[in-house]
């Protein structure tokens, strides 16, 4: 009496699996979890039902992760070819500012190196022509006061002032008496006052 007890709850526990499964698969199909339609398409018959077909995408409405994932990366090294292009633009535009400061410091620099120039050869200048001077007052102070005089009254008025004057400081460099009253004395009286007069007008320094 037990065994086919038993025979018959196994039975009924196998209809029962079969139609979990069946119910199951029916179910995952109708999700589209599966596709069981090739499968289940007699049993639609079979209850007289039309079988359920799987809509098909179109190629161009297919979508594929790796698509997608590809899509963002391409995304991403379009941005990150932008920035690039833009970091180099910046860096163009820095090396073109650097190159133009550079341009114009070196134009300064010629500038100061010309004006530097300029002004040492006005002090070279300047030194000879003191030089000069002072050579001249000298062998006029070691000539005969006529003859210096003479040489005095043919040279220009600034000439003759720069000579007078010259021979004034190296008398007070000396510790000595100027010769340069008594020059003046011997000169013709307008031509001693014209050159006292600018001597009392115009600064001392020779440069």
């Amino acid at each position: 009496m037990a065994e086919p007890r038993i025979i018959g709850r196994v039975i009924v526990l196998l209809l029962l699996i079969i139609v979990l499964s069946g119910g199951g698969l029916f179910w995952f199909d109708y999700l589209n979890v599966v596709d069981a339609k090739a499968l289940l398409a007699p049993v639609y018959r079979f209850f007289g039902l039309a079988p359920r077909t799987q809509s098909e995408l179109a190629d161009e409405e297919f979508l594929s992760l790796d698509a997608e994932r590809f899509a963002v990366r391409l995304e991403a090294q379009e941005l990150r070819s932008m920035e690039l292009d833009q970091m180099e633009q910046d860096l163009a535009r820095q090396r073109e500012e650097i190159a133009q400061m550079a341009q114009e410091l070196e134009q300064r620099q010629k500038t100061l190196d010309d004006l530097d120039q300029s002004l040492n050869a006005r002090q070279i200048d300047a030194d000879a022509r003191i030089s000069n001077v002072e050579q001249n007052a000298r062998d006029l102070t070691g000539m005969p006061p006529a003859r210096a005089v003479g040489i005095i009254a043919a040279m220009s008025d600034q000439d003759a002032i720069d000579v007078l004057r010259m021979t004034e400081e190296i008398a007070e460099r000396e510790g000595a008496s100027s010769i340069v009253p008594y020059w003046l004395s011997l000169l013709p009286s307008e031509r001693a006052a014209e050159l006292m007069r600018k001597m009392a007008g115009r600064p001392r320094s020779l440069n």
